[in-house]
């Protein structure tokens, strides 16, 4: 049994993989991956610096959670090679993939100590028990997302922000310094958003990279240094002025997508979002 379901098991490395000195934390060239005779990805090449957090925007089934499981190293590309700074990326406890909370089973009974204390299990391997440090890293990383008050309340009982803080504080712990996070933002309220973006402003101050998928064209606006635009293949990538142009959005949504010019600005409304998820906007 898994908490997380429908993912690949990543099996421990038996030997941890270096960094190379000098080289991105990731890098992506010519990226494909195929299922049977679908293409998911076709050509996705970029890179991102240390710190940096990048926002991955496009509909649904646009390959955005396809690209984070070959990134995580719990798929295998069926053509080019990302690299996690210098290598690839099998070997690498310095990722940390925050799924979906629809992939999560809730009903798994562990407390939310035990499911950030699981961030621990690369640093720890199997079947050795945790030490007093792994315990304060744990309540560290709770006290630094706001749930430390929580830690010992079965996840079921956690409201969906409080999930989403929960992953994040098991990241922590894990001390990633690459995250991965696939919509962070469904489903959650105007404060619960505004607590997440507040907890990305601080893992920035320390230096880590993190690469966020979102349906929220305003918060990948205002809210990330780059935006990666994604619809099986990369139809844009830089800063949002660059990339959330009105020709390359209609290229990426296609007839999802419906653009309107109101008081000089350009907003764009798309239908494609998933349950519980808002409209998309992007003023221009």
């Amino acid at each position: 049994m898994q908490i997380i379901k429908n993912l690949p098991q990543q099996t421990l490395p038996i030997h941890h993989a270096a960094h190379i000195p000098g080289t991105p934390i990731l890098k992506a060239n010519n990226l494909g991956v195929q299922y049977n005779h679908f293409t998911a990805l076709a050509g996705v090449t970029f890179e991102l610096n240390v710190g940096e957090q990048v926002a991955v925007v496009g509909p649904n089934g646009a390959g955005k959670s396809t690209l984070f499981k070959v990134i995580a190293g719990v798929l295998q590309p069926s053509s080019g090679s990302v690299k996690i700074a210098g290598q690839g990326p099998r070997g690498h406890i310095c990722i940390a993939y925050v799924p979906q909370r629809s992939l999560v089973d809730w009903r798994f009974p562990v407390s939310v100590a035990d499911v950030v204390m699981m961030g621990r299990i690369g640093k720890l391997g199997f079947f050795r028990w945790p030490k007093s440090r792994d315990w304060q890293l744990v309540h560290q990383s709770l006290e630094l997302v706001g749930l430390d008050n929580l830690s010992g309340r079965q996840i079921s009982e956690l409201s969906g922000g409080q999930q989403q803080r929960m992953f994040i504080a098991r990241a922590l712990a894990q001390e990633a310094e690459l995250m991965l996070l696939d919509e962070p933002f469904t489903g959650l309220d105007i404060v619960s958003q505004r607590e997440i973006l507040k907890i990305l402003e601080t893992l920035q101050q320390r230096g880590v990279t993190v690469l966020a998928s979102t349906h929220d064209l305003q918060i990948a606006q205002e809210s990330f240094d780059r935006i990666l635009l994604l619809n099986h293949q990369m139809i844009g990538f830089g800063v949002a002025g660059e990339v959330l142009s009105a020709g390359r959005l209609l290229e990426a949504y296609g007839g999802h997508l419906h653009l309107i010019n109101e008081a000089g600005a350009t907003i764009a409304l798309g239908d494609t979002c998933c349950d519980g998820e808002g409209i998309d906007e992007h003023l221009a």
